[in-house]
């Protein structure tokens, strides 16, 4: 075991269902032998964020620290530690632990760790203790779970990554979405689907947005660059792409029909949810005519978000940001949920959280 860590961890926390914000401080653990401490310096905001402080799923544990979107500097690492040293930019996604011996775990799918993955915030640690996230001055994480951030890539674009990223990116790989010449819709274009269309141009594909709302036409196709925009109530749109589009990334999670999207789907095509919304209606048919298949995904293993993080790197993809400061963070919930922001929330923690 090496040092322990004598300083209290400064963070933001909810005390309540409210959801409302405010300073904390509190222990982390002490680092262990497979530890890293990373100093946090940006923490993305991510409507998990909103939903779990906010007790919408009836098991919030207060005070609660949010965040899993987190970057930042190793400051110290255990004795077995070998794969990151002080100094080194790192990250921390949506969770932080895992059995690390089941059969997913094993295959690289440790999000889906048989036992239960361990979350980032607001969930019991091997310890016994309560994971608190990266609205924080510091964290302390198994070097498994943490993420090598390439040699100047900036720290603030990597946050939104962890989640929002592969979040698209893992179901993008796995339905063999990375085909140049293929045709990809993207529905939603938030956090998630602005990093959809981005992977999609990077992969060489055709890429469609939908949206409900003209408001968002000229971002889609000028700044992300997106080859063509649909608002989705347009009748007359819709019906020109009958079979035409081998992918769909559904990111919404407003309640919407499903049945004009799966006709939009060429011969097996795929649409992939992951969006949230409450319930999820189709037609049989939708299926049964075309063999058309709908998925779910959410995150991704350990390999595939550094392969991700490595290939945005390389291909220079950024996530579009508004960088706040954390005393701002009780406004840009209320501006997430009114789906006013382009296109991610990035608290600057070196710079205002004291």
């Amino acid at each position: 075991m090496s040092s322990q860590v004598k300083e209290d961890c400064l963070g933001w926390a909810a005390r309540d269902s409210s959801g409302f914000l405010s300073p904390y401080k509190f222990p982390r653990r002490a680092v262990g032998d497979d530890d890293v401490l990373l100093t946090i310096t940006h923490c993305g905001v991510c409507y998990a964020d909103v939903l779990w402080s906010r007790n919408k799923f009836g098991d919030a544990m207060y005070p609660m620290v949010p965040g899993h979107e987190i970057a930042g500097v190793v400051k110290e690492v255990g004795s077995n530690v070998h794969r990151f040293k002080v100094g080194q930019h790192v990250g921390v996604g949506t969770y932080v632990n895992s059995c690390k011996e089941c059969d997913n775990c094993i295959a690289d799918r440790e999000v889906h760790c048989e036992k239960g993955a361990i979350s980032t915030f607001n969930s019991v640690d091997v310890d016994g203790t309560v994971t608190k996230g990266g609205y924080a001055s510091y964290y302390v994480v198994h070097e498994r779970y943490c993420f090598r951030i390439p040699d100047g890539y900036p720290l603030a674009s990597a946050a939104p990554l962890l989640c929002a990223g592969i979040t698209v990116y893992s179901p993008m790989m796995r339905h063999k979405m990375n085909q140049p010449g293929k045709s990809l819709g993207v529905i939603g274009l938030g956090g998630l689907g602005h990093l959809a269309v981005k992977f999609g141009k990077a992969f060489g594909l055709n890429v469609i947005v939908f949206s409900t709302s003209m408001s968002k036409k000229e971002e889609a196709l000028n700044l992300l660059g997106a080859d063509k925009f649909v608002v989705s109530s347009d009748e007359q749109q819709m019906k020109a792409l009958a079979n035409s589009l081998d992918f769909i990334i559904d990111t919404a999670s407003g309640d919407h029909p499903f049945d004009p999207y799966m006709a939009l789907l060429k011969t097996a095509g795929t649409l992939v949810l992951v969006g949230a919304p409450s319930e999820v209606k189709l037609s049989p048919i939708s299926l049964i005519r075309g063999m058309k298949s709908i998925s779910g995904s959410g995150s991704g293993g350990l390999k595939e978000e550094q392969e991700m993080l490595d290939f945005c790197a390389a291909h220079k993809i950024y996530p579009e940001i508004e960088l706040i400061s954390i005393q701002y963070i009780n406004e840009a919930l209320e501006r997430l949920v009114k789906r006013d922001v382009k296109y991610r929330f990035v608290i600057d923690i070196e710079k205002s959280l004291k």
